[in-house]
């Protein structure tokens, strides 16, 4: 169980840094993409079954360094965090622009709403991608922390 935990844990490492490493690529580029999402998702999906893993080897009697357990679910709370920053970008944006509601931008020239919605989406993006990189990190610190 203890190998199937490292490879998973592996397995995160290295999707969390695509997707951050895809996702500031796309935000510099101020380029919307479906595949920034895709790989968030796994990657978020991935860190609870590597949770999960270190929860059960927890249960059987493996205990890790208190280190390892903080490093471990950091993680979590970041992408957590993340999440609702960018649940709160478009209300952001738009109060910024001196919008009142959404409706209000369903009046401007197509050209001008098509540019309201993609600084909506590369604010969303930069911000998954920025915490995809933080939780890199606190993983690899875990890793290192690993008794």
């Amino acid at each position: 169980m203890k190998d199937v935990h490292i490879a998973v844990g592996s397995a995160v490492i290295a999707l969390f840094a695509a997707t951050g490493l895809w996702g500031a690529w796309r935000w510099w580029r101020v380029e919307p993409s479906q595949l920034f999402w895709r790989l968030l998702r796994t990657s978020q999906i991935v860190l609870l079954i590597q949770i999960a893993l270190g929860g059960i080897l927890e249960l059987e009697g493996r205990k890790a360094p208190s280190l390892h357990i903080l490093y471990g679910l950091l993680p979590l709370a970041v992408s957590f965090v993340a999440e609702q920053l960018r649940i709160s970008t478009t209300e952001m944006i738009l109060t910024g622009r001196g919008f009142e509601s959404a409706a209000e931008v369903g009046q401007l020239p197509e050209e001008e709403q098509q540019f309201i919605v993609l600084s909506i989406v590369r604010r969303e993006i930069g911000v998954m991608a920025l915490a995809a990189l933080v939780i890199v990190a606190l993983c690899l610190r875990a890793a290192m922390t690993a008794s």
